[in-house]
């Protein structure tokens, strides 16, 4: 369905396909929607280029999605120390599972996801024509939605993203329409984008007001320009691109923008008074035997559910140590994760091969591949440790409450 556009077509190449024409400024901007899972969308771009009517080529890509279309190895190119240490573990395994997400469609369907932004940007080089990234870092992307959605919200997220990414089963054919007609990153998300107002504003609308922003701040000395987004994109990046008055770099600014994390947020701060003030008063009221045991009661839940967690992820005992005696000491080393501790020393005792990096992609797809892959297991590592250290934090919160007011 092909959509209102400004103008007439001019290009047969765009016949059939959903599209719109925007003028501004004096440059004219043709935006082609496109189904990353569909080959007539991948011949429709390579057709649109090859007709020489442009000189500049856009695509919804950043940098990081870019590289790894180009290099199927980029993600096992990282550095797993620096992106543990930098707690970037939870991004990488988005990412990790994007990518498994991908892999299993092009393995159903026969084309890569994605190939027609590829086909986009190598066809525009292949002519010497400039070729921008318009879309906004997938990580940023997904720390605005983390700090839009509440705690209960990003543990729905979370789960849903595990269960949907891990489950080794086919893609739907409803889903495969959805696609065809939506965003990668939306369809990801399942079920969860179409229910959370918030999700669907971060994932979609926010982009589109990114891409339209980056179009005229890219144009440069271009009169024509070609846009290949995903067809869920389409309306809002047309009309964003006709109605959007403000100065382009200020848009972008904002939307990549995302508040840092205090350094002593309030709930730290709240359960570092509450542990502290309740063992203490749990010794001058209660005299020693009920300060020990409150003492004793934290370390129990927070040290034995990080050990749980750290054994759920198939830790070496090494590991399962190193978070059961960081878990206690969380509320005194604000921002420094106990999963960070027990990963490291499972990088450490269980170092990756390079054909544990080979495979990555591949192994990402299912959750046994997660545990018998040694760089997944460590992503694994850090985040069920750190879920277990959080669930002890809460209950041993509430058992010395309890305690306290018994």
């Amino acid at each position: 369905m092909t959509t209102e556009t400004v103008s007439p077509a001019p290009l047969d190449a765009l016949a059939g396909q959903p599209h719109a024409i925007v003028e501004r400024d004096g440059v004219r901007y043709t935006l082609l929607g496109t189904a990353h899972v569909s080959r007539d969308s991948l011949d429709a771009v390579r057709a649109a280029v090859d007709t020489g009517a442009f000189d500049a080529v856009s695509v919804e890509l950043d940098t990081q999605r870019m590289q790894a279309l180009s290099d199927p190895d980029a993600l096992a190119k990282l550095d797993l120390v620096k992106v543990i240490r930098e707690g970037k573990a939870a991004l990488f395994a988005a990412n990790l599972g994007l990518a498994a997400y991908q892999r299993r469609l092009a393995e159903q369907l026969g084309i890569e996801p994605g190939a027609e932004l590829k086909a986009a940007a190598d066809e525009a080089r292949a002519r010497d024509l400039p070729v921008h990234l318009i879309d906004r870092e997938v990580g940023v992307t997904f720390r605005r939605i983390s700090a839009r959605l509440g705690f209960f919200g990003r543990i729905r997220l979370v789960s849903g993203l595990l269960t949907g990414l891990l489950v080794d089963d086919e893609v739907g054919e409803d889903e495969i329409e959805n696609l065809k007609q939506g965003d990668m990153l939306e369809a990801s998300f399942g079920e969860f984008a179409k229910q959370s107002p918030a999700l669907y504003d971060t994932l979609i609308d926010e982009r589109d007001q990114y891409m339209a922003s980056r179009l005229r701040e890219t144009s440069g000395e271009a009169r024509n320009v070609l846009a290949v987004v995903g067809a869920g994109h389409l309306q809002g990046l047309a009309r964003y691109l006709r109605e959007e008055t403000r100065d382009p770099r200020a848009v972008c600014e904002e939307l990549d923008f995302v508040r840092k994390k205090k350094r002593l947020p309030w709930f730290t701060m709240a359960i570092t008074t509450l542990v502290l003030g309740g063992i203490a008063w749990g010794f001058w009221r209660g005299g020693f035997a009920l300060g020990a045991d409150l003492l004793q009661q934290w370390i129990l839940f927070t040290a034995g559910l990080a050990a749980l967690g750290c054994l759920l992820a198939g830790g070496h005992p090494l590991s399962i140590l190193a978070g059961a005696i960081a878990a206690p000491l969380k509320p005194f080393r604000p921002g420094v994760p106990s999963g960070m501790f027990s990963a490291l020393v499972e990088l450490r005792v269980r170092k990756p091969a390079y054909g544990d990096f080979l495979a990555l992609r591949d192994d990402a797809q299912t959750l046994r591949g997660w545990y018998r892959n040694r760089v997944a297991r460590v992503v694994l590592n850090f985040i069920l440790t750190n879920l277990g250290t959080g669930i002890g934090v809460w209950l041993a919160g509430a058992r010395i409450v309890g305690k306290l007011i018994a």
